[in-house]
């Protein structure tokens, strides 16, 4: 009789306000699939009533308690940077990371949102045009769309962001990493509106703990296309007053689910079924 040792994994979530992440049900149910013993559990800031200063304590934890990776997201993508002890090529280069992997008594940082916004790009808009676009945000997850963009052949990105700082600094790593000019920081929303093909909001601004639009409503125009990384609800505000205008949009499910299935695989070391992530992420939302 041949026997084998089948993969146990403890993974988790560190964020703010992050009760309805479907994060844990996809990880679960993708090992639940592949025969794994797989938990994932929530580590939620908000509920546990602490803040960001206590991310070092939390890291520390969950090496000491043999956790085998965690889900970093927000307000802590930047800020467990110098908590780790390796970055991936691509999480150094973004400047920010979602996924962390505890290997051999070290801390690897890794950045899966890149990935997961591209492959819901390519597969939501695959022919849209990509001359201008704005950008709203410059945190975490805006860092890894603003790639993702640029790698996916935007021309000119306009990154418009309440602190000027974490913008310049952004379109800095954006303009060394693919030219000069790819990037710039937006001053004039609405003329810059009025020329964009694309819009993308990466700040919170329209998830169900933070409703509203991120932006007036009436910059939208009939010829933009409007992705979201939102999930939770996959209909924001702005998508709701984008589609009645008869835009092209994408909701931010499909980047949840690739960011997981890529997660998924650096936690396992095995490789994820997409297709079968993403139905089950659906079946979540009917």
């Amino acid at each position: 009789m041949t026997s084998f040792k089948t993969p146990s994994i403890l993974a988790g979530l560190i964020g703010a306000s992050i009760q309805a992440s479907r994060t844990p049900a996809l990880h679960e149910q993708e090992g639940d699939a592949q025969g794994m013993r797989y938990l994932y559990r929530l580590i939620d800031l908000d509920a546990l009533k602490l803040d960001i200063n206590a991310l070092p304590d939390l890291v520390q934890a969950a090496q000491r308690m043999s956790f085998t990776g965690l889900n970093i997201t927000f307000p802590c993508k930047q800020a467990v940077i110098p908590l780790l002890d390796e970055l991936s090529d691509e999480a150094r280069g973004i400047g920010a990371v979602n996924t962390v992997v505890f290997k051999d008594g070290k801390r690897i940082g890794h950045n899966t949102d890149c990935l997961g916004f591209a492959e819901g790009f390519r597969r939501g808009l695959p022919d849209v045009p990509r001359q201008r676009v704005v950008q709203l945000g410059a945190g975490g997850a805006g860092a890894a769309v603003a790639h993702a963009l640029l790698i996916e052949g935007v021309e000119q990105l306009s990154i418009f962001e309440v602190d000027p700082g974490r913008a310049q600094s952004l379109v800095d790593n954006l303009n060394a990493h693919f030219g000069a000019s790819r990037a710039v920081v937006g001053r004039d929303l609405p003329s810059a509106m009025a020329k964009a093909d694309g819009l993308v909001n990466t700040t919170p601004v329209g998830m169900s703990k933070l409703p509203g639009t991120p932006l007036p409503p009436q910059l939208l125009h009939t010829a933009l296309w409007v992705a979201e990384i939102i999930y939770f609800p996959l209909e924001t505000e702005l998508l709701q007053h984008a589609r009645a205008l008869g835009c092209r949009t994408l909701d931010g499910g499909t980047m949840a689910v690739y960011q997981a299935v890529k997660a998924f695989e650096l936690f396992s070391g095995q490789p994820a079924d997409g297709e079968r992530m993403q139905a089950h992420f659906h079946s979540m939302n009917d």
